[in-house]
């Protein structure tokens, strides 16, 4: 790999042990990859909050060398110096407000704090979400970053025209040391012309529309780049993140192109430039009903205990949305409503009165987390329902659980009356 003079000084440990282990990291990641040089970044997301189980991993409790060995993949422990890049925290393990509902400890709490306060004093802004792009983090088209999290990464590449591949935990925490990533993958113009031709026939419309489309898709073309030709509507941002989510739960699809809505495609010529499609897929009927049936494969009994809103993160608008769903009525006394969302919404939906309402109704607003990541669900929970293709993709896996999917509307029902009643 050719380095710059700046880069060599880095790996020679001119610039301090931590960064010269960071350097060393991205020199081997890179070299494995194929990639020529590195880049230039100053947008990293990754996760660095850790707790009890890493320090037990690592027979350490010292925060410089948890991080020394699980996030820089250094065999002995460095001072980690203030990060270089602009850094963010992803969606972590906890809900500073209701980790006890997560069934955590005083000492697993505390542990997470402190790790917390290690990173926003290393220079980590703790946006600790799924979904920087809706809290202001907003890279715009050809800025070059290095996330974590497949469901952003597959929306600020598509819907904003960044550049990024899905990074890892190491390769991020690097990037976030030295300002450097890997220049290979979708930060190259020809990679992010479109594979694979995608003829939509049938109507996508809703929410759970588009993530049933987004699943179809992604399993599919696994990690190609589908160019979806025949939407009818200009999807909002809620429809683009289901859809991505969900392409990139089924498949690794990391870029897509919507010609007319996507930045980086006005037509379907313009989204293959010099290629031409590897396969042409036709979504019909068949195919949504296919797919919907798949998603609620592990699904048998009608009791729901737990119903899971906000994967990702939710926006104020579907706060907004379950609140108009569940007001002057209550969850079933068998049941629960989970509403997952950023930090920063959750404090605008306090003031907008939406957390209250949902109080009132007996559900729950958290934020900075959820059931996958967290691997938290109510006690004795066997049945799941949630509106997102991913988290009922992921959760019966994870949590063993049973999950049904469907619209937003049916999945609050779901939570009010114990029952579900959904279908296609």
């Amino acid at each position: 790999m050719r380095l710059t003079d700046d880069e060599r000084s880095m790996l020679d440990g001119e610039q301090g042990e931590a960064v010269q282990a960071a350097m060393d990291l991205l020199v081997r990641y890179g070299e494995v990859l194929g990639a020529e040089r590195l880049v230039d970044t100053d947008n990293v997301c990754g996760a660095n909050i850790f707790g009890q189980r890493q320090m037990m991993l690592c027979g350490a409790s010292d925060p410089d060398a948890v991080f020394s060995e699980f996030s820089l993949d250094s065999p002995r422990p460095v001072e980690i110096t203030p990060m270089k890049a602009q850094s963010y925290q992803l969606i972590g393990p906890m809900d500073t407000q209701h980790w006890q509902v997560q069934g955590l400890s005083q000492e697993a709490h505390d542990a997470i704090e402190e790790s917390e306060s290690y990173s926003a004093r290393h220079g980590i802004h703790l946006m600790n979400t799924c979904t920087p792009y809706q809290v202001g983090n907003v890279p715009v088209k050809g800025e070059h970053c290095a996330w974590m999290e497949s469901s952003a990464v597959v929306y600020v590449n598509s819907v904003l025209g960044a550049r990024t591949n899905v990074e890892g935990r190491e390769s991020t925490a690097a990037a976030m040391l030295t300002g450097k990533i890997p220049y290979w993958g979708y930060h190259l113009d020809d990679n992010r012309f479109g594979s694979h031709l995608v003829e939509v026939a049938e109507p996508v419309t809703s929410s759970l529309d588009w993530g049933l489309l987004g699943y179809y898709v992604g399993e599919q073309v696994q990690e190609g780049v589908p160019v979806l030709d025949g939407i009818a509507e200009v999807p909002n941002l809620v429809k683009l993140k289901h859809f991505g989510a969900a392409a990139a739960s089924s498949g690794g699809v990391e870029m897509y192109h919507i010609p007319g809505t996507t930045v980086e495609a006005r037509t379907v010529a313009e989204a293959f430039g010099p290629r031409r499609p590897v396969q042409t897929l036709r979504y019909g009927a068949r195919e949504r009903r296919q797919t919907y049936e798949q998603l609620n494969h592990t699904a048998r009994d009608s009791d729901v205990d737990l119903v899971m809103i906000g994967c990702p993160h939710a926006t104020l608008s579907q706060i907004r949305d379950v609140c108009r769903l569940v007001q002057g009525r209550k969850v079933h006394p068998d049941s629960a409503l989970w509403v997952f969302t950023p930090r920063a919404i959750r404090q605008v939906a306090e003031q907008n009165g939406y957390a209250q309402i949902l109080r009132d109704a007996g559900a729950l607003l958290m934020s900075d987390t959820c059931p996958a990541i967290g691997q938290f669900l109510p006690k004795g929970t066997r049945v799941i329902a949630t509106d997102s293709a991913k988290q009922v993709h992921y959760l019966p896996a994870i949590m063993k659980v049973q999950g049904w999917f469907g619209t937003t509307e049916e999945c609050v029902n779901s939570a009010l009356t114990g029952t579900w009643q959904g279908s296609l």
